[in-house]
């Protein structure tokens, strides 16, 4: 593998800002997502990504479109980028939830798998991101001209956390290291000679 994965978390929107469950409801940055967004694109250009990949949801789109026009390199879409899905929770706060799901917000709180809500389990997710993660890697393969090729990966906090977590061998049905990332924030994986094949080189970068 010479591929180093740049995995870039969208900028902020109205749910962010409001603490609600997103999911796969499809909103905008806000002004502060997209002034987010503007910033991050002139340090991640200077990276010089060879491929930027991204979640089909409109706020990832939004964000991936500076580093695009700086860059001069196409955006491309992976279904596999989508973030994780929260079933009914999708658009409600903390406090709704725990109002209307008090046993199973108990048990998301304690890192398990909520049932009959429509969530994705961890699991799922994990393995679904970290597949499209090592796929992305795989198709872009190594460059005569460079020794180590960068691709930005434009996704969500759930699902890259969840990524990471396969491509470094976790257990995530009971592995909890990271925090997620904050919005506009970037993690760096990088090949690894020994097993897992992949190391953490950065988290949560502004």
């Amino acid at each position: 593998m010479t591929t180093r994965l740049v995995l870039w978390r969208h900028g902020q929107t109205e749910y962010n800002a409001g603490m609600r469950v997103q999911g796969r409801i499809d909103i905008p940055l806000n002004a502060a997502g997209r002034e987010q967004a503007r910033s991050a694109a002139q340090g991640l250009a200077a990276l010089e990504p060879v491929r930027i990949i991204c979640s089909p949801l409109l706020r990832a789109r939004q964000t991936a479109r500076p580093l695009a026009e700086l860059t001069g390199v196409d955006v491309e879409f992976d279904e596999g980028l989508l973030e994780r899905a929260f079933g009914e929770w999708e658009g409600l706060s903390r406090q709704e939830v725990e109002a209307g799901w008090p046993e199973a917000y108990e048990c998301w709180r304690r890192g398990e798998d909520p049932v009959g809500v429509g969530m994705e389990t961890r699991r799922a997710a994990s393995l679904r991101v970290g597949g499209a993660f090592q796929r992305i890697a795989d198709e872009t393969g190594p460059s005569a001209a460079e020794a180590e090729q960068t691709v930005v990966i434009v996704s969500h906090g759930s699902a890259i956390t969840l990524g990471v977590g396969y491509l470094l061998g976790l257990d995530l049905s009971s592995w909890f290291g990271l925090r997620g990332l904050d919005n506009c924030h970037r993690g760096i994986v990088a090949p690894g000679e020994r097993a897992p094949g992949w190391m953490l080189v950065e988290w949560n970068v502004a």
